[in-house]
């Protein structure tokens, strides 16, 4: 439970079917080393949603329960976000957290305390198939909202612990349901910014993390020739085509990051687009490797749209080679793909190298 509509809906909707809920709250920031500043004042983030989450607990008359899960958030979201920027790539920190905080040690610890299973407030569906009796993870109903793309390395044995209430909903129903059962969102309102940097300040928290990723270096055109200088690889992204304070006739586009030479690769809206990926530490719903090349639809990131490609396992180095039949716009390493077969996925992984 965060406070939010979301997952009070979720907890209320539970209870009404006549399940014993308990109310649990992740506590992941700030971290163990930042609660106190040297002033003496403590930092909010974090705080507020437990609070918020409290309060929906007493007004649904459930236990609730706040799970510190701080160090592994902090080494397995917190420093991998931190190392991904250092070495010129776009992390997503959101799916890292829910297959190993989330969806990992949240999900083990409510088991170890009896619970049968952890429903969440996401928008996606969780199914099985009747004749390999495999989980499945689909498409939430309402596609705005669909979340199914931050949880495309779910495995099996958590599936089968998921429940996930509102994937049958729209949002305008949740929030109806919300109104109607008292339950507007104790927070201010629903943030889409990452959570342990709620003002969006990227650049401001890398640098408190990794100040020595902000060195400038040289902005690159597609033969080497150097147009400007850029002010740290981490203010940069593949796609982006506003920050680099040079002046050409035409639009320029971050087509590469080059960690090794410290520069930011720049071209045309074409250059800024790749038909080809490979892709790392992939991981499958179903549990087992493709033996064969896939047709499937892919998405680069989450607001991307799906578009067609072959998927060629190589299960020796646990990667895929992605083929798309038309080329995509900013495939960005450190990102993740995530194939889908209709509404339901079929796995995903990490945007390692652009061909």
């Amino acid at each position: 439970m965060s406070g939010g509509v979301d997952s009070s809906v979720a907890a209320a909707m539970l209870q009404e079917e006549g399940y014993e809920v308990i109310g649990v709250t992740m506590r992941v920031w700030p971290p163990r080393a930042g609660d106190a500043h040297s002033d003496g004042s403590v930092d909010q983030r974090g705080l507020d949603a437990v609070s918020a989450a409290a309060r929906i607990a007493r007004r649904l008359d459930i236990p609730h329960q706040v799970v510190d899960l701080r160090d592994i958030f902090s080494e397995k979201v917190v420093a991998d976000f931190c190392r991904e920027y250092s070495m010129g790539r776009t992390p997503n920190p959101c799916i890292r957290c829910n297959q190993h905080v989330k969806f990992g040690a949240l999900l083990e610890a409510a088991i170890e305390s009896g619970a049968d299973a952890m429903a969440t407030g996401h928008y996606a569906r969780i199914d099985r198939e009747q004749s390999t009796r495999r989980y499945l993870l689909l498409k939430g109903v309402d596609r705005s909202k669909d979340q199914s793309y931050f949880l495309a390395m779910l495995r099996q044995e958590q599936l089968e612990r998921i429940v996930m209430p509102l994937g049958c909903l729209t949002k305008a129903v949740v929030e109806q349901r919300a109104r109607e059962r008292g339950l507007a969102s104790e927070r201010q309102k629903e943030s889409q910014e990452i959570c342990f940097i709620p003002d969006g300040d990227y650049g401001g928290f890398l640098k408190g993390c990794t100040p020595e990723a902000f060195r400038p270096g040289p902005v690159l055109d597609g033969e080497g020739n150097v147009l400007g200088q850029h002010r740290g690889l981490p203010f940069y992204t593949v796609g982006q085509r506003k920050g680099f304070g040079i002046s050409s006739p035409e639009p320029l586009y971050v087509t590469g990051i080059d960690a090794q030479r410290n520069a930011v690769i720049v071209g045309s809206k074409d250059d800024a687009c790749s038909d080809e990926l490979i892709a790392s530490r992939v991981s499958w719903v179903s549990g087992s490797w493709p033996q064969q090349p896939l047709d499937l639809k892919a998405k680069i990131r989450y607001r991307h749209r799906e578009a067609d490609a072959v998927v060629t396992p190589v299960p020796r180095e646990e990667s895929v080679h992605v083929k798309f039949k038309q080329p995509q716009t900013a495939v960005t390493p450190g990102q993740a793909v995530v194939f889908y077969d209709g509404d339901v996925v079929i796995g995903g992984g990490t945007i390692e190298q652009v061909l």
